[in-house]
């Protein structure tokens, strides 16, 4: 599972009360918004991405602890939705869960404001660039297994590693694509 954190300036949300219902809304993903994994490499997330990932069962949650369960989709305590802008979500705040409560107070005071997003890739593409940097485009998030209300989101190491290590090999590749078809052309003018 792949998890992404997305910077409040980007992602936005708040806490709200309708009706008498408490309600910890806004965007857990924003599209075409790069974002550093690691010096050299960013990543973004294209319109369209979570298409097939919304008919799945998700989880809200606090900083990824999968023991702090703020809602969840099959339930119908947490809502999920794209649109043009990214990934919409909005958690039904149960008032009779104290850690819910506190953390929509912390939401709501400003005090956490930032959010993450838990996910497996179902596709993606890389660009090189020629400073030597990489761009990576996820096209479809499939599944996603959870939205993460987030007091420090970052990358974990593990997925800083995993990328890293998938750029130098598309690298690598690229390179050794290059070297056949040069030497496919020197064989064809030998001839």
């Amino acid at each position: 599972m792949e998890r992404r954190s997305m910077p409040s300036r980007r992602t936005e949300y708040r806490a709200t009360e309708e009706s008498g219902e408490l309600y910890i809304e806004g965007y857990f993903a924003v599209f075409n918004s790069n974002y550093e994994v690691c010096p050299g490499i960013t990543e973004s997330i294209a319109p369209g991405a979570f298409a097939r990932a919304l008919g799945g069962d998700a989880r809200a949650l606090t900083n990824h602890d999968t023991t702090l369960v703020l809602g969840r989709t099959k339930a119908g305590t947490l809502e999920l939705r794209e649109d043009g802008h990214g990934l919409w979500g909005r958690v039904t705040v149960n008032r009779e869960d104290t850690d819910a409560m506190n953390l929509y107070q912390r939401v709501k005071r400003g005090d956490v404001d930032q959010c993450s997003i838990g996910f497996d890739i179902g596709s993606e593409e890389v660009e090189f660039r020629d400073d030597g940097s990489a761009h990576w485009t996820i096209r479809e998030v499939y599944p996603l297994y959870e939205v993460t209300v987030a007091t420090f989101p970052a990358y974990e190491e593990t997925a800083i590693s995993a990328r890293s290590a998938e750029t130098e090999r598309a690298r690598q590749k690229q390179v050794q694509t290059w070297r056949e078809n040069m030497k496919n052309r020197l064989k064809r003018s030998d001839t």
